[in-house]
């Protein structure tokens, strides 16, 4: 019982040290991640529309709700991210502001999107420059279509304002022959690009300068469209194309949850690492081509693969011990070296009990008392009795009963000769 209380008078003060500890260390804590986010995609019907579902799905797994922001596209999709009213959002390479967006960063590129150049078969221009004069389309305002548009137009010396229809517009004008060429920017599977390409009065611009626009524009990659990958019985295309093309880039805004952006890799490789017509299985998602700045996490992912928590562990316990690793400071800091000082704190403690009367013991000197008479001597050995009688009552734990004997013995060793020579002096007497 003895030992109990006095670990607890010792242990008490090192908890609360240690609560103490915990408590400014916590307050450095990651807050946890939010149940849901809000991810700005493209246009309904559009391959960002259908990806933005696709990443719903894909967090609804780790309980969290994904709202899908339909928009004009990449344009707007940054000034979303820029004004904090969406977290994350797909954005076509080559349409931000560096400087403007240095808060913005990427988690990688997710796969190549082709500048697809469709004109009326009669008349087909040779080069971009050839288009001036003619009625064309550059994309819909806020899409990352006329954003690149409008570049390379700009580039071949052409000033006219083309016009702004969307893309399911731009496709049926330039059917009709109500434009004669149209720009797009979409993936080889696009509904509208497919449409178009199978389309005999129409035909596809091979922008031949691709090599000299990728080293000016250094988001822009080199690709060929193979001849027949479309339809091979139809034989479409019928020669090979080169196309230049941006890559489409999954980017967050600055206050993203950590946790977060593993789950938007995660699903960015479950949805993006696919084979295509212009890219190997597991070319995408990837940090190259990417304009803004990738984000740390991306770069340890494509690097390492995913955490190692969450590797092997549930994503909401996974998430719980890295945000709580920072408690392993004052683990480490108060926790360890209070343990250590635990045991050498609490012998002083008990053997202080026993040592102090060996002060007391040293003060009654029998050399001393005998000059002083028989009444000294006497005096003496009461105080001697006394120091026994509190050294009975000292609460020692049995672990150092051995120094509480050896007490009791110096103390019997100092009556004894106290009695000695009050005996002597009696007789001499």
């Amino acid at each position: 019982m003895t030992a109990l209380i006095d670990s607890l008078k010792l242990g008490l003060p090192m908890l609360l040290l240690v609560i103490a500890g915990f408590w400014v260390a916590f307050r450095f804590v990651e807050p946890a991640p939010p149940a849901e986010i809000v991810l700005a995609s493209g246009e309904p019907g559009g391959a960002y529309a259908g990806f933005g579902e696709r990443y719903r799905e894909a967090l609804a797994e780790y309980e969290i709700d994904v709202e899908v922001r339909y928009t004009a596209g990449s344009v707007e999709n940054l000034e979303l991210l820029r004004n904090g009213e969406v977290d994350v959002a797909f954005v076509q390479g080559g349409v931000a502001d560096l400087e403007r967006d240095a808060a913005l960063a990427s988690l990688g590129s997710l796969y190549f999107e082709p500048l697809w150049i469709f004109q009326r078969s009669d008349g087909a221009a040779a080069l971009l420059s050839d288009l001036s004069g003619r009625r064309v389309n550059a994309g819909a305002e806020g899409s990352g279509t006329r954003a690149i548009a409008l570049q390379l137009l700009r580039a071949n010396g052409l000033t006219d304002v083309p016009s702004a229809l969307s893309s399911t517009e731009a496709a049926n004008a330039l059917r009709a022959g109500e434009l004669d060429a149209a720009f797009f920017v979409a993936s080889a599977d696009s509904p509208i690009v497919r449409t178009l390409l199978v389309d005999p009065s129409l035909v596809l611009l091979s922008v031949e300068r691709g090599d000299g626009y990728v080293r000016i524009f250094h988001y822009l990659t080199r690709l060929t469209l193979p001849r027949g990958v479309i339809d091979f019985a139809a034989d479409i295309p019928s020669a090979d194309v080169s196309l230049i093309a941006p890559a489409a880039n999954l980017v967050v805004g600055e206050n993203i949850h950590p946790a977060v952006v593993d789950l938007l890799l995660l699903a960015a490789t479950r949805i993006h690492s696919r084979p295509d017509v212009f890219s190997e299985s597991g070319d995408f998602p990837t940090s190259r081509f990417s304009d803004l700045t990738v984000r740390p996490e991306a770069t340890r992912y494509y690097k390492n693969g995913p955490p190692l928590l969450q590797r092997y562990l549930p994503f909401w316990l996974a998430t719980l011990v890295d945000r709580l690793k920072v408690m392993l400071i004052p683990l480490v800091a108060v926790l360890f070296p209070l343990f250590r000082a635990f045991p050498p704190v609490y012998r002083w403690r008990v053997r202080s009990r026993i040592y102090r009367w060996y002060k007391e013991l040293r003060e009654i000197d029998p050399e001393t008392i005998e000059r002083g008479g028989g009444e000294g001597l006497e005096s003496a050995l009461r105080e001697v009795e006394r120091i026994e009688d509190e050294v009975s009552k000292v609460p020692t734990p049995p672990s150092y009963g051995q120094e509480l004997y050896d007490l009791r013995l110096h103390v019997d060793f100092v009556r004894t000769r106290l009695a000695k020579r009050k005996a002597s002096g009696e007789q001499e007497n």
